[in-house]
């Protein structure tokens, strides 16, 4: 049994969000590759590689966990996974047509929502969950985290005004970025449904003295779900394009340097990526009474980073001082449903239940 400590937890969930919010970064640094061949490489480590050999590391008696583990919750975890590929890949290509800032603004924080209550409601426990001590700071941390994300998209909705006038972002699409980012916040919020469904198989490796890292076992069959719907994807678009080639080998011409920088790019990403998850359930399995808000946590984290990273990469150098006075107090607002999330976690476990 994990002692609660949401604290730490929200501590953990923080350094998982940093590392979702710089994910895409390395992107900017790949040349002469087509965006399929970027989004196959870094999706081999990040949702089949990694997940595989994370377990193989934390989780004890692996062979014999997979064994035991039953084989709906993996069919359903991998299922659920592979839908939420879709959306990855949907994300990844909503980044191009409208920024950092305000694909996570709207695709994440669509995701916060149907993510965090979704779960439990269809379950039947959100009423009696919120019923404890603390459940008004976390129904109030919630619906300040919604304000906050309003915040964050009419900040990026003005930026996208006041690049009209200028060319800072080459090929910006509202419209084309608005759809994708839709589907992406709906599908990133099924891959709360995937790891819900594999809490049996990581009920198994608990057993087995997998301890904190026995959700790492569930990533094997969620992460292997999305990798399968991405390749198909991007190995459609490289036979479309003829492009599969590149992988191995760059049109000549190209310094001889360039294809090694590509791939480490590609795998940095992969790791950014999985690293993120990695410490989402080391921060999930020390939050309590209230654990189903990890995820509100983790997504108004990554959005608070995104805005970071957005001023980082001078996507907001241009924009007027009203919109950068908007995307500061979208900051701020976040930072308080943050503080009120893990404050509501923190009386539940100080407080007894009545």
């Amino acid at each position: 049994m994990i002692a609660p400590n949401p604290l730490l937890g929200t501590g953990l969930h923080a350094i998982g969000a940093m590392f979702a919010a710089l994910c895409y970064t390395p992107q900017r640094r790949v040349v002469r590759w087509s965006w399929q061949s970027y989004w196959l490489v870094q999706a081999l480590f990040c949702w089949l590689l990694l997940p595989v050999l994370g377990a193989w590391l934390t989780i004890p008696e692996l062979a014999t966990v997979l064994r035991e583990a039953p084989h709906a919750a993996m069919w359903q975890s991998f299922l659920l996974g592979a839908a939420y590929g879709i959306g990855g890949t949907a994300f990844g290509i909503a980044i191009r047509y409208i920024g950092f800032s305000l694909t996570y603004a709207i695709a994440i924080g669509l995701s916060t929502v149907l993510g965090t209550l979704i779960p439990p409601l269809v379950k039947g426990t959100l009423a009696t969950t919120l019923a404890g001590p603390g459940a008004q700071w976390v129904i109030g941390g919630i619906a300040i985290g919604v304000v906050g994300i309003a915040f964050s998209g009419v900040a990026g909705r003005m930026k996208e005004r006041d690049l009209n006038t200028s060319a800072q972002l080459a090929g910006f699409s509202l419209m084309k970025g608005l759809l994708l980012s839709l589907l992406a916040g709906v599908l990133s919020a099924v891959y709360g449904f995937a790891l819900e469904a594999g809490a049996p198989i990581a009920n198994v490796a608990s057993a087995h003295g997998a301890g904190v890292f026995s959700g790492n076992v569930v990533y094997i069959f969620s992460n292997t779900g999305a990798f399968l719907s991405t390749a198909i994807y991007c190995l459609w678009l490289h036979r479309k394009h003829k492009t599969l080639g590149e992988i191995i080998g760059l049109p000549a011409g190209t310094e001889r340097a360039r294809l090694p920088v590509n791939w480490a790019m590609a795998v940095l990403t992969g790791c950014l990526w999985y690293g993120q998850f990695f410490f989402y359930n080391l921060g999930h399995v020390r939050m309590g009474n209230y654990q189903f808000v990890s995820w509100a946590i983790h997504m108004l984290m990554l959005i608070l980073f995104s805005i970071i990273v957005g001023v980082w990469l001078h996507e907001w150098r241009n924009s007027r001082p009203a919109t950068k006075t908007v995307l500061g107090l979208a900051f701020v607002v976040l930072a308080g449903a943050i503080l009120a999330l893990t404050y509501g976690n923190h009386l539940a476990e100080i407080k007894p239940t009545s």
